[in-house]
């Protein structure tokens, strides 16, 4: 449950901390109040879209935090870090730039928004005041059944199979054209490959090629520098080469050594000098007469690379892809001639794979059909107590061709009146029905799962006794799970256990909203306004007074019932 929410710069709100309690909660207000963007505040720490336009005028950044406890263990919580602390409780909070950034954090820990998103999502349930119009929109219907059936298996495992159908159908696509792109894409493919085939490709040649060009390319430069290393080592016809030069200072220092020792290591370090001399020398004699450079290498290694350039800008941009290009080709060719005896396996495929879709739809459809006789109980169970006693409830299957939802097609049917045909909700629903409909819907859907319950201003349109119901299956909701609600009806605000009034008043010249508990007599003063307006008189408060204690004699028989 949702136990203190904390605002600071959201929209008109400056600052505020609100302290939710169990069961029932109204806030009310005059119009323009404010009340709707506590809701919008709590939307926004729980990861619903939040604009930058919620930042108050002036401001950089608006934060909302919000303290949940006594929440239900959830893996899902573990998987994100989402665990409550020692004490029970949970803490989310956002941060809204004025630049449109947003940090989220929960337990301090920062997370994404789709992250806060899905936590919400099992924290907290918003049902706006155009929640109702959702349900006039008979394409919503079918994921009403689904959500309340808890489908979710039956539907993932016929998705599976219809995905598996629609794959093999597009192969099959793919796999008919006409006869003359045939002969077309048959020669193109066939000229393609034998040019591939003539280029005799080979993985990575592209860099050695251009390793052996650079050498050749340089040819003059490097026989010049061979030779030269070679003279100044191993000699020529008048003088003797460094190796030679070591070898005679080793001889004439070796008979030192003997005598001083301190001279020894310097005489090794001779001998090391010249072995290392003799075998630069040897290796350079072999990679002078090793050389071999010719005009017509050089041409034969540029008509190469050439050859591979041009064929980079049609296949690829090294061996490797254009190698990859030729294998795609010739995979395509052999589909393209062998296509008939490919379709043919392919229909037989099919053919497997739709009765499977088929075995599929028809669990999936048992499954909704058996929750829609459910959901039409509960439904007409719930309507019984909102004064809808007469009202009949019907979700009605037809069928179509199989799709990614199978092959249900679903519409919630009702007659309001004794005596009327069932007919389509958006062709019979009034306001006030439908914000009922709409309740009991809602109920019914979010039975068991332990999130608050936030309704915003979702009474209009209901007045008098039907009014009074809805007040009372609030507060019967209220009794399993946290309540919250934005309300103009004196029956549902009297029915609150915690009655919070949203007021909206001016300092330093700005206006500001305040968020405040109220006690018993603030609470007929509030009664009173929403009843009588701004003259509030004797009458109204007397008035107010008779709402109160109805409510708490209401309150006082249920909980009497319920044990």
């Amino acid at each position: 449950m949702l136990s203190l929410l904390h605002i600071e710069n959201i929209a008109v709100i400056e600052r505020a901390d609100i302290l939710f309690e169990p069961g029932f909660n109204v806030l009310t207000g005059e119009t323009g109040a404010g009340k709707s963007i506590v809701i919008d505040a709590i939307g926004a720490v729980t990861g619903e879209r939040a604009s930058r336009d919620l930042v108050r005028t002036g401001e950089n950044c608006a934060s909302v935090s919000a303290v949940f406890c006594a929440l239900p263990e959830n893996p899902f919580f573990r998987e994100i870090g989402a665990e409550s602390d020692e004490d029970g409780n949970l803490l989310l909070q956002r941060e809204i730039f004025a630049d449109g950034r947003n940090v989220c954090r929960i337990n301090g820990r920062p997370v994404t928004v789709s992250q806060l998103r899905a936590l919400g999502s099992f924290l907290i349930q918003i049902h706006g005041q155009h929640e109702g119009l959702k349900l006039l929109n008979e394409q919503n219907h079918l994921g009403y059944l689904d959500l309340f059936g808890k489908t979710d298996k039956e539907l993932s495992e016929y998705r599976a199979r219809y995905e598996a159908l629609a794959a093999i159908e597009g192969e099959i696509r793919a796999l008919h054209m006409d006869e003359a792109e045939k002969a077309r894409r048959t020669d193109l493919l066939r000229h393609q490959i034998a040019e591939l085939e003539r280029a005799e490709l080979q993985a990575g040649e592209e860099e050695g090629l251009e390793a052996r060009r650079n050498i050749l390319r340089n040819a003059e430069r490097i026989t010049e520098a061979v030779e030269t290393a070679h003279a100044c080592l191993s000699g020529d016809e008048d003088t003797g080469g460094a190796a030679s030069l070591l070898a005679e200072a080793e001889r004439a220092f070796t008979p030192a050594a003997r005598v001083n020792g301190e001279m020894a290591a310097l005489s090794e370090k001779l001998t090391e000098l010249r072995y290392l001399a003799q075998d630069a020398a040897e290796e350079i004699r072999d990679l002078k007469y090793g050389l071999e450079f010719s005009p017509e290498e050089l041409n034969q290694l540029e008509g190469r690379l050439a050859l591979l350039g041009k064929l980079k800008k049609k296949y690829g941009e090294t061996s490797e892809q254009m190698l990859a290009t030729l294998q795609k080709r010739r995979t395509e060719l052999e589909e393209i001639e062998f296509a008939d005896d490919t379709v043919r396996r392919l229909e037989e495929k099919r053919e497997k794979a739709a009765a499977l879709v088929k075995e599929a739809a028809e669990a999936l459809s048992k499954v909704r059909r058996s929750a829609a006789e459910v959901l039409e109980g509960r439904i007409l169970s719930e309507l019984s107590q909102l004064d809808m006693p007469k009202v009949r409830f019907e979700a009605e299957f037809s069928a179509k061709e199989p799709g990614a939802a199978g092959w249900d097609e679903v519409r919630f049917l009702m007659s309001a009146n004794v005596g009327e045909a069932l007919r389509p909700m958006n062709k019979v629903a009034s306001g006030g029905e439908l914000a009922r409909i709409m309740l009991a819907m809602k109920n019914a859907l979010a039975d068991g799962d332990g999130a608050t319950l936030i309704f915003d201003e979702v009474d209009a349109g209901v007045s008098g006794r039907a009014a009074q119901r809805v007040a009372e299956k609030l507060f019967q909701v209220s009794r399993g799970r946290q309540v919250l609600c934005v309300t103009h009806l004196p029956q549902i605000a009297a029915m609150a256990d915690s009655h919070f009034s949203v007021e909206k008043g001016e300092a330093g010249g700005r206006t500001q909203t305040g968020v405040s508990l109220l006690d018993k007599e603030r609470r007929k003063e509030e009664l009173a306004r929403i009843t009588g307006g701004a003259q509030i008189t004797d009458i109204t408060l007397s008035g107010a007074a008779e709402l109160l204690e109805a409510a708490e004699a209401y309150k006082i028989r249920i909980e009497r019932e319920a044990k």
